[in-house]
Parts: structure tokens; C-alpha cells; sequence
């Protein structure tokens, strides 16, 4: 008979027993991974099977099954969707189900077991967690609570921006990060941002990383917390009552816990997370659609973890900014990232809170006491019982959650070697420097607008080129629609040299048009719909006219050879048989025979490149730009607006403004930034557009931000992407507005004459109003002494032009590069013998730091009894009256003399404050008093051209101002403003000018 063993105290510490004990549970680890806790799973149904998902109903056999609130738990990626389920009594899906709610759960499987599993990317994701949104509302009828863990809660982000928050009631997540600006280990962002363009770019479009490696890295990153952990396991294996409480929790995160991650999902989240940071500015692209997180209005409840180094409180707190219209709160917890989720302290405070904020949000409890509104202040680092050596550890997690590898060091340092030696040794404008680009560029280098475009294509296929109407339209699919137009253009016999008008709207026909043409090398004539089109047809020697649908009319109005492109894929045109009308997008480019004269991207920079159009005095006048001319402001415009493939750059002025193609065209090209083209300026839209694609660099033109400081109901957030607004002719007065209205964005002032290579660029915009300084790689320029009275130069004693001093007025002349830039306006032999000069129109001063203000145009000067009076000075100076808006100085003449009067308009947002004399006389007091405006006035709105111009002529045709009580006089007496009366401007007619 057998005599059953009694274990007693003394029986379990005794060597024998332990050692018998150990080997026991030692075989059962080896056979079957682990003990066997005597646990079962949470009971489940798969509700849903497809592809990328089966969705898992736990307790299905619940109670009032339908009065339960939906909670959908969406796993990240790497780790086991089990992790809701590691331990029924403390595991979420159990405690969410004692607590009165329905829990479900999203289970991606592991990819390398999947058919395609290893080929999805993020936005296979997003779209797949947005189907289960679908699918559990049509199961329960009821909106539901969305919650992920580290990257599943920021695919739960990406879901409620992406449906823009339809039926979901609210948002959950656990330590995951949205802002890439607080990075482990104090990584700089350029510096990760680099290793992880190299990884995305070159290595994970290759290579996933399947299951094991993922285990197996994670534990190599940890490797004394490994150890220790396996050790402590190894001296308790003999108390298995000891052991069995932790046992599953163990098992997951060192054998169970961990899946494959497919190569694609990895590189596109180092794109857009690391490399790009859209997360924060938006402009992240699902499914081909532009998406940001401030599209997400449903309340928000972020868990912080104080000791979490993989989802750092700072980089987690950034939703707070990155979602402005929702209400944002946190959980701050005593945790690291595996312990928000798994662990004792999540099943005492992690999963009642997130039941208790599901019920809040149902009406049917308070809110959770932990649950505070996050604020935009920062938080001070709670440290807890970290050492500096275990937060160095813990921090190389986060390496393998972005996909960074057990071997970040060696890969960074790998790539920054390679990166360097391609800097010096390649040809490609991405691996040379802007301005050595530039520098080395002759009359004969190749150049052009299409020939960046190819290079950007060949560089990155899958990049982002241009936004337009919420899609994206990647490098590869547009350099296949230029190389389509190419062969259209061809088969109706465009050739190189070739001269053709381009009427079109802002539309991306309108850019693969302008493209092509330069693809073929011939000249795009870019002409503005709406105008009078037969000067400009006449002066530029146009051929032939592409149009698209909407501007069809005017186009063959003029008799010419018109080509129809664009507009959508209907085609009920009304010309079929028209003898001067051909549908390009009829033309089947695999059908069209390349003749052998035919090379792609021909242009060098000599050559031609376009002719736009500006307007002065009442006509227009032909602007020839040449491949370098283009090249210049492009490159300069990136290297002075810092521009990289991580900005968006919104064009607002339209394609045939020679803004619109030198600088927001040619710049974004040049810099490998993104384009987001509109149909039109409108605030509502400028707003709505710039949060949804992310826009950091606005483009503008004269005064056209004006319409966005004034607009009360913008609704732009506070925490805008906006870095920056770039263009030229911005007034003083508006700048400033700009800057207070956008902070922190600043203004990037530009200046570019029409003819030469000078192109000056107010960087710092420490200095409203001024031009800057000229960009490294454009011309010399200097200021030569000008009478403007007399139209002729001021010469020295031995007859070379002299140079003007600082702080005095000269004209703006540039030195051109030979065989580079053609121009009939040259002069030569003028600071020295032999030299060659070409001169602009514009009289600039510089000051004493180096800066250029401009003071006027030599033509548009105002030539009074006194001598010259220049308009800048005026209105720069008025634009310290508080409540100006705009000023505009112009010259009337009246009874054979001139006057210099100044039309000023108020800020809207200064209702019930009015223009008093003493303001202008503060604000004019730092000019001398020949240098000042005869009459102030106001006027209620000042004429703008459609390019938001100023109309000075249009004022001046409107005469003297008449006696009011909104107009002012400079009394010469007293030296000061004063009103104008009806006497008084009797006086002013009748006095002598000094």
C-alpha cells in the first residue's frame, strides 16, 4: 500500500525536496514552455474574419449583453493581441467585463503566419481598426470607446481622424506617443531622423522582422533585467505556489508576447513618426488620403507613464496640441510601459479607470478622479526609482519600437558614414548641397524644373509630391502623367524651343503641363485667366494654347491652336470636329512614336525656360526666366526657408505668378518638400486645409494674409503646424499682425529682380519691412549713386559710378554670370573698367548691419516742389500707428503741382478706436519733414489687384482728398498733423513747397 507524502514546512526546505521540486517543474518548463497555472482564457467569439483582422467578442454569453457600453482594444504592433489577456482576474477584457461593459478586441495575427502578413503597412491598420469600428456599431447599435496600447493607441488616433471621429464616443490610449520631438536616450530628432530615413528608404522596404528576432531583441536590449529576471526564476523553481502568480505574465513577455512586424508598416512609421512627425502637423496619408490628428473632436483619455521610457510622458502628452477641438485628458500612473497594461498596478488602476471613464462618458458615473485635463504646460519628469543605468537600458526599447534594431549605434554610425561620403562624391541635388549646386552651374549644365522632378522620382518613387482636393499624388505617379502630357504635346507637335501657352487654374493638370513642356524643353508661356490674352500671346510668340475645360473659351477666343487638358474623366467638351481644338486627354500615349530627336530634360541652364507676365503702368511686360534664373530662386528659396521633405509648402499664390513658379513651385521641388495646391484662397478652407494636410510653409504674395488676420472666425487652432510664411511684398504693418496673429511661424521676407540674379531673403525676420541680405550663390549687388531727377548715374572724379554709403539711397545693380543669364539691359565699365552690371528698377538702401530696405521704384518716384519723395519710408514708418491696418503712399497731381498723400485704413479688430494726428506724428517723426505726406486719409477699404497689389494708380485717378474728418494735413508750421478742413486744404493749394 502506498503511503501518500506529507509536505510539511520542514519537508519543503529540506535539500532533497527542493531539488526534487525543482526538477519537477523544471521538466514541465522544458516540455511545455512553462507551468501550467490552472488559468483558463476569457471566454471569446471571433465575430469577424478577414484578411487583416478577426475581431474577438469576449464573454459573448454575458448578461444584458445589449446594455453594455463597446470598448474596442486594438493591440500594437510587435506584441501578442493576448496582451488583454494575460491573466483573467487582472488581464483588461476581464476587468472591463466586471465592470459592466462589452469589450472587444482586435487580433492582427501574427504577420509572418498570415497570407500577405508582411507586405501591410500602417494604413492597412488604420483602415482595418476603422472596419471594426464599423462592424461593432452595426453589432451593438451604439458608438463606441476606441482604446489602444503604445502603437495601437496610435492607430486608434489615426482611426478617429481618419472617420473624423464618426461613431466613436471616445478615445483611450496607454502610453502612446504622437510627438517625435522627445525621443529616448536624449536621441536628437535631426540625428534619429536621419538613421531613420536611411532605415526606411534602404533597409526596411527590404526586410521585415519576423517573430523571434523581435523576442530574441528585445530581451538582448535588456539584457541585465533579462538575466536577472530568468535568475530569479531559476532560485524560485522549487516554490511553485510562489511562481504561479506571475507565471503567465512571465511567460508572455519573455516567450509568448512577442509577433512578427512587417518591413512596410515599420518604414512607414519611421517616416511619418520619425523622419516627418505628421502625427503633429498633420498631412499623414491613409489610404490616399491626407489626414491629421486635429480632425479628431471625441474626448480623449491618455495614460502617462512617469517612469515609461518607450512612450515618454512629453512625446504622449503631445495630443494635447496635436488634437486641439477635442478634450484631452491624462492618467498619470507610477509605471513604465509594459506596467500601464499588464501587471498588478493596471489591474488596480489602469482598467477601473478606463471603466469608470466609459461610464462617465455614458452619463452613468463621475469622472475618474485620476482623469485630469492635460494642459499645455510641461510636466516635470517623475524619475521614481530609476537609476540613470536602468533608464539607459529600459530607453533601447524604445529602438525596437520604431524599428530602430538592436543595432542602432552601429546602423547610425554606418549611415552617417555613408551619407557623408555620398555628400562629397555624388552629383544628385539631395546628396550635394544646395548651394554648391548652384555654385558650380555654367551656361551649359543641365537644368530644369522637369529634370529636379525626375531626379526626385528616381530618389524616392513612393514620396509625397503634391496634395490636391485631400489626395496625395506620390513622385512616381507624376513623373508618369509629365511623361504622358510629353507624348500629347508631341503628337500635336510641340518640339523643343517650342513657345506654348499655359491657361489653366491652380490644378495639378496645371503643374504636369508647366512640367512637361520643361520635360520637352520647350518655353511655357504662363498666362492668368480672366485677362485680356492677345498682348501676351503676341509679345511671347506662343504656338499654341493648353487650357483646360474651365478657361476653354477664352483660349479659343484668341484663333490659335488650342490643346484641352485636364478637368476629370468626363470629356463632353462641345468641339469635337472644332478645326483648332484637340483633346490631349483623348490621346493614348503608348500610341504616340518618340521621334529620335527626343531627350528627356534637354534644358541647360542658358536655355529659356519660361515667360510670365507683370503689370506696370497700365500694360504688361514679358519676364524671361531662364533654367538658372528658376534654379536660383528654387534653390535659395529651399536653403532660406530651411526647406526638407519633412514640410508641406501651401501655394497660394496661383502657378503663373512668378511667386507661385519661382518660389513656391521651384523652392518645394528644390527642397524635396511636399506641395499642397488650392483651388482658391478662402480663410475657412486656408484653415481646414492647413491642420489637414499639414502645412509648415505658407506661400503669399503682397497683402494676401491680410484676409487671414482679419477674419474673426478663422478657425485656426492655437498648436498650428505652421512654421513659417515665405513670399515678397508683405507691408511692414501686416507683417507684424502676421507674426502675433501665427506665433510662433515668422515671416521669410524675399526679394528677386526681374532681371540678373539678385535675390535677397530676410531670414531672421528681425527686421520687419526689410529685403535681408543676399542668399549665398545669387549675384553680387551692389547700390549705385542715382539721380533720379536726371535718370543718369553719379560719377566720381575719374568717371566710374560711385557707390553709395550706408543708410543712403542708391540703385540696386547685380553682377551677372557670364553665359549664364542674357539681358539687353547691361552696362559695362561701371565700378571699374571692363566690368558688366545689369541694373533693376528698385532704389534700396542699406544699413548699417548689412540689410537692404527698398524705398521705391526709379519709375514710380514722386517728384514734388520739395525734390523726390519715395512711398516705402512712408509706409513702413505709419505701420507703427496702433490701429493701422494698411498704408499706401502715391502722388497726385493736381493744378500742375504734386502732392504725396498717404490712404490708410483700420484694423477690423479695433472696433470703436479711431486715427488720432498724434499718431501719425509719432510714427513720422523718424522722417524729415520733406519726406513726409502732404494728407493722411482713411478709407474704408484700399483697391487691391486680383495678386493682392496695392491700386495706386486707381487712387491717384481718384484726386485730392476732400475736406473730412478723417483726413489730415502736415501743417509745415508746427511740424505736426492736423485736420483737413475745407480752409485748410484752400491753404495747402495755394502754399509755396519749400
Amino acid at each position: 500500500m502506498e503511503v501518500p507524502v506529507k509536505f510539511t514546512a520542514r519537508t519543503l526546505t529540506s535539500p532533497v525536496h527542493r531539488v526534487l521540486a525543482t526538477a519537477q517543474n523544471g521538466l514541465e518548463v522544458i516540455r511545455f514552455g512553462g507551468l501550467d497555472t490552472g488559468e483558463e482564457a476569457s471566454p471569446f467569439t471571433v465575430m469577424e474574419r478577414r484578411p487583416m483582422f478577426r475581431l474577438r467578442r469576449y464573454f459573448p454569453a454575458a448578461d444584458n449583453l445589449d446594455e453594455r457600453a463597446p470598448v474596442i482594444l486594438v493591440p500594437p504592433l510587435m506584441v501578442a493581441t493576448d496582451i488583454y489577456d494575460v491573466t483573467r482576474d487582472q488581464g483588461a477584457v476581464g476587468i472591463l467585463h466586471d465592470h459592466g461593459l462589452d469589450p472587444w478586441v482586435v487580433d492582427f495575427g501574427a504577420p509572418d503566419r498570415e497570407i500577405g502578413g508582411m507586405t501591410r503597412n500602417l494604413a492597412d491598420h488604420v483602415v482595418a481598426v476603422s472596419d471594426v469600428v464599423d462592424i461593432v456599431r452595426e453589432h451593438t447599435g451604439k458608438d463606441v470607446h476606441l482604446a489602444g496600447y503604445s502603437q495601437g493607441g496610435m492607430f486608434c488616433y489615426q482611426t478617429a481622424a481618419y472617420r473624423r471621429s464618426r461613431g466613436i464616443k471616445s478615445l483611450i490610449t496607454f502610453g502612446s506617443p504622437t510627438d517625435a520631438v522627445a525621443l529616448p536616450m536624449g536621441i536628437t530628432v535631426g540625428f534619429a531622423s536621419k538613421g531613420a530615413d536611411f532605415l526606411a528608404d534602404h533597409v526596411f522596404n527590404r526586410l521585415a522582422i519576423p517573430g523571434w528576432m523581435v523576442r530574441t531583441g528585445f530581451q538582448m536590449l535588456d539584457p541585465v533585467k533579462t538575466v536577472k529576471s530568468r535568475l530569479d526564476f531559476l532560485m524560485q523553481l522549487h516554490d511553485r505556489e510562489a511562481l504561479l502568480p506571475r507565471e503567465k505574465q512571465r511567460r508572455f513577455l519573455e516567450v509568448d508576447g512577442w509577433v512578427a512586424w512587417s518591413g512596410p508598416a515599420i518604414a512607414e512609421l519611421l517616416k511619418q513618426f520619425v523622419v516627418h512627425n505628421r502625427m503633429m502637423t498633420g498631412g499623414f496619408v491613409i489610404d490616399d488620403r491626407l489626414i491629421s490628428l486635429a480632425e479628431i473632436i471625441c474626448p480623449v483619455l491618455a495614460f502617462v507613464g512617469t517612469t515609461d521610457d518607450i512612450g515618454l510622458p512629453r512625446a504622449v502628452r503631445g495630443i494635447r496640441r496635436a488634437a486641439p477641438r477635442s478634450d484631452v485628458y491624462e492618467a498619470t500612473l507610477k509605471a513604465g510601459h509594459f506596467g500601464l497594461v499588464v501587471g498588478s498596478s493596471a489591474g488596480t488602476l489602469t482598467w477601473p479607470t478606463v471603466a469608470q471613464w466609459v461610464r462617465w462618458n455614458e452619463g452613468i458615473a463621475e469622472r475618474p478622479e485620476v482623469a485630469k485635463p492635460m494642459t499645455d504646460e510641461d510636466q516635470p519628469a517623475a524619475d521614481g526609482d530609476y537609476t540613470v543605468m536602468s533608464r539607459l537600458v529600459n530607453s533601447a526599447s524604445q529602438a525596437a519600437e520604431i524599428g530602430f534594431g538592436v543595432a542602432q549605434d552601429f546602423v547610425d554610425a554606418t549611415v552617417g558614414a555613408a551619407k557623408t561620403t555620398k555628400e562629397i562624391a555624388g552629383e544628385a541635388p539631395r546628396t550635394l548641397p544646395r548651394l554648391a549646386r548652384l555654385g558650380v552651374m555654367q551656361a551649359h549644365t543641365r537644368m530644369s524644373l522637369g529634370l529636379l522632378l525626375e531626379e526626385q522620382g528616381r530618389r524616392a518613387p513612393l514620396g509625397e509630391c503634391f496634395l490636391f482636393d485631400d489626395r496625395v499624388h506620390t513622385n512616381s505617379a507624376v513623373n508618369e502623367r509629365i511623361d504622358n502630357v510629353v507624348r500629347g504635346l508631341i503628337s500635336v507637335g510641340v518640339r523643343q524651343g517650342s513657345h506654348v501657352a499655359v491657361l489653366m487654374e491652380t490644378r495639378p493638370s496645371a503643374l504636369a503641363t508647366i512640367a512637361a513642356l520643361s520635360r520637352l524643353g520647350a518655353v511655357a508661356v504662363l498666362l492668368q485667366p480672366g485677362t485680356n490674352l492677345d498682348d501676351a500671346l503676341r509679345l511671347s510668340e506662343a504656338t499654341g494654347i493648353v487650357t483646360d475645360p474651365q478657361n476653354m473659351d477664352d483660349a479659343i477666343a484668341t484663333g490659335g491652336q488650342v490643346y484641352v487638358l485636364g478637368g476629370g474623366d468626363i470629356r463632353d467638351l462641345g468641339v469635337d470636329g472644332h478645326p483648332n481644338v484637340t483633346d490631349l486627354e483623348k490621346v493614348d500615349p503608348e500610341a504616340v512614336e518618340l521621334p529620335a530627336w527626343y531627350r528627356p530634360n534637354p534644358g541647360i541652364a542658358s536655355d529659356l525656360a519660361f515667360i510670365v507676365f507683370t503689370r506696370s503702368r497700365g500694360h504688361i511686360e514679358p519676364q524671361l526666366i531662364t533654367n538658372h534664373r528658376w534654379a536660383l530662386s528654387a534653390f535659395g528659396t529651399a536653403s532660406a526657408a530651411s526647406l526638407t521633405a519633412s514640410d508641406t509648402v501651401y501655394c497660394l499664390t496661383p502657378l503663373h505668378h512668378p511667386s507661385g513658379l519661382l518660389m513656391t513651385l521651384g523652392g518645394a521641388v528644390a527642397g524635396g518638400a511636399r506641395i499642397a495646391l488650392t483651388r482658391s484662397f478662402d480663410s475657412s478652407q486656408f484653415a481646414e486645409e492647413v491642420h489637414r494636410y499639414g502645412v509648415t510653409v505658407v506661400s503669399y504674395t503682397w497683402t494676401l494674409l491680410r484676409e487671414l488676420v482679419e477674419d474673426e472666425d478663422l478657425q485656426i487652432q492655437r498648436h498650428h503646424p505652421i512654421r513659417l510664411f515665405m513670399g515678397s511684398g508683405m507691408p511692414r504693418a501686416l507683417w507684424q499682425r502676421v507674426t502675433e496673429r501665427f506665433a510662433p511661424a515668422r515671416v521669410v521676407e524675399f526679394y528677386a529682380s526681374t532681371e540678373g540674379e539678385a535675390v535677397l531673403a530676410n531670414i531672421t525676420g528681425a527686421k520687419p519691412g526689410a529685403k535681408g541680405r543676399p542668399i549665398p550663390g545669387s549675384a553680387t549687388i551692389k547700390l549705385a549713386a542715382f539721380d533720379v531727377e536726371s535718370n543718369r548715374f553719379l560719377e566720381d572724379e575719374r568717371g566710374f559710378v560711385r557707390e553709395v554709403e550706408d543708410d543712403d539711397t542708391g540703385l540696386l545693380l547685380a553682377h551677372p554670370r557670364t553665359g549664364v543669364e542674357h539681358s539687353s539691359n547691361v552696362i559695362r565699365g561701371v565700378f571699374r573698367p571692363g566690368d558688366t552690371w545689369i541694373p533693376t528698377d528698385h532704389l534700396f538702401r542699406r544699413d548699417a548691419d548689412g540689410d537692404y530696405w527698398m524705398v521705391d521704384n526709379r519709375n514710380s518716384v514722386m517728384r514734388t516742389d520739395r525734390g523726390i519723395v519715395y512711398s516705402l519710408p512712408i509706409e513702413d514708418a505709419l505701420a507703427d500707428v496702433e490701429v493701422l491696418d494698411l498704408a499706401v503712399v502715391y502722388g497726385v497731381e493736381h493744378e500742375g503741382r504734386a502732392f504725396v498723400i498717404a490712404a490708410v485704413s483700420r484694423r477690423s479688430d479695433e472696433p470703436g478706436r479711431d486715427f488720432a494726428p498724434e499718431q501719425f506724428d509719432r510714427a513720422l517723426a523718424v522722417l524729415p519733414g520733406s519726406q513726409r505726406p502732404d494728407i493722411i486719409h482713411e478709407v474704408r477699404e484700399l483697391p487691391m489687384t486680383t495678386w493682392y497689389r496695392p491700386k495706386t494708380r486707381l487712387l491717384a485717378q481718384q484726386g485730392l482728398p476732400a475736406a473730412d474728418s478723417h483726413a489730415w494735413y502736415y501743417d509745415t508750421t508746427t511740424h505736426k498733423y492736423m485736420r483737413l478742413t475745407e480752409a485748410a486744404r484752400k491753404r495747402i493749394l495755394k502754399r509755396k513747397q519749400p
